[in-house]
């Protein structure tokens, strides 16, 4: 199938929407410091809250005690080592956590439930496995260049691994890398089931993937990616069916809305581009342009209707889109340095017939992790 090359030509005016603050109220209701690392990675998982950061360590927080524990030194706290350079990646499926890290290595966990007191991490696999390195090295066809004068077994990443996501049903798991590769991996035995070479021309900083399967890629090169998995002679592989160009520099977050009708990119240009689905249903237009940063976007995090943003200008913005219009409804300070992640959740245990309530959870290179409660009225 030939793969779609879409750029939007539209003026810039008419892609920018305007910005209307609502009476919303918003407040860090805590912050934790870390004392030698800034917060490179956060996931939400069960009844925790994983956070990964620069000097490896992978740390779980119960979050019922964010929101009424104001001494962090006492916070229930579990943490593990492992690896070599910072945490860039971390998304929880089932039973299962995995993380991507800055030694081209993705390791799986599982959460230990026998210690009642404290739940601890078990490492199950990191990836690729050595029966997957063993088999392939055995078949020169399984080595290709990853530099003009270096091989490698196609299994491996052979730079930072900067992203991951897992299929709705938990089968399957994606990594993309630095080194331009996308990666798919069975989780049942952890093996690695087919790798893309050079599906960017730079670094790949970004996934999001749709329910159905669609996989969607950020990089360096300025340009998002769609990827689809189809029938060819060599079986069922994942091929490019469209290009979205846009931006003016590198993207380094990508992030689909809950309907997944609705894609945002976030990039070094300082803007948020919302995609909307075309006519065609293997490409995406420009719907509008988000301005507001000031500096590099370097993380996108969806709750319910609303888009949430970081940015290296140390804030947060909170965005909501009326039809094809979007409002920034806030402006959250109060890290001293670039939000390198967020997560966020539907706050269940403020429900109210007035207004409706979310918890933000955010990781800076000024070591904090910050947790903020948003209210905004019905």
């Amino acid at each position: 199938m030939p793969h779609l090359q879409i750029s939007n030509s539209q003026d810039e005016s008419q892609s920018q929407c305007s910005y209307y603050h609502l009476p919303i109220t918003h407040n860090c209701i805590l912050t934790i410091k870390h004392k030698n690392s800034y917060i490179s990675s956060l996931a939400i998982g069960g009844k925790l809250l994983y956070t990964g950061s620069s000097d490896r360590e992978i740390q779980m927080l119960k979050r019922d005690n964010l929101r009424y524990e104001f001494d962090h030194e006492n916070l229930n706290k579990s943490m593990i080592i492992t690896g070599k350079g910072a945490v860039k990646s971390l998304v929880v499926s089932a039973d299962k956590i995995y993380s991507a890290h800055q030694d081209h290595k993705i390791r799986v966990w599982k959460v230990d439930e026998n210690d009642a007191q404290q739940k601890k991490l078990t490492q199950l696999a990191t990836l690729p496995t050595f029966s997957d390195r063993a088999l392939t090295s055995l078949t020169p066809k399984n080595h290709v260049h990853f530099t003009r004068h270096k091989k490698s077994t196609w299994v491996h990443h052979n730079d930072t691994v900067s992203a991951l996501a897992v299929s709705r049903d938990s089968l399957v798991l994606y990594s993309v890398s630095w080194d331009r590769t996308l990666k798919i991996w069975r989780t049942t035995d952890f093996k690695c089931l087919e790798s893309v070479a050079n599906a960017h021309d730079d670094a790949i900083n970004a996934i999001a993937l749709s329910s159905h399967g669609d996989v969607y890629t950020g990089s360096t090169d300025k340009k998002i990616k769609i990827w689809r998995k189809l029938k060819s002679p060599k079986g069922e592989k994942h091929t490019l069916i469209a290009t979205l160009k846009k931006h003016r520099s590198g993207i380094n977050a990508l992030a689909l809305s809950t309907d997944e009708n609705v894609l945002y990119s976030g990039a070094s240009d300082r803007l948020i581009i919302v995609w909307g689905k075309s006519d065609d249903d293997d490409g995406m237009v420009v719907v509008c342009t988000l301005k507001g940063h000031v500096k590099s976007i370097l993380c996108l995090s969806v709750v319910s209707d609303l888009l949430c943003s970081g940015s290296a200008d140390e804030t947060i913005r909170i965005w909501k889109g009326i039809e094809k219009c979007y409002f920034c409804l806030a402006v959250l300070e109060g890290h001293s340095g670039p939000v390198k992640c967020l997560t966020s959740e539907t706050d269940h245990l403020s429900l109210s017939d007035a207004s409706a309530s979310y918890i933000i959870y955010s990781g800076g290179l000024d070591y904090d992790v910050k947790v903020w409660q948003i209210s905004i009225p019905l």
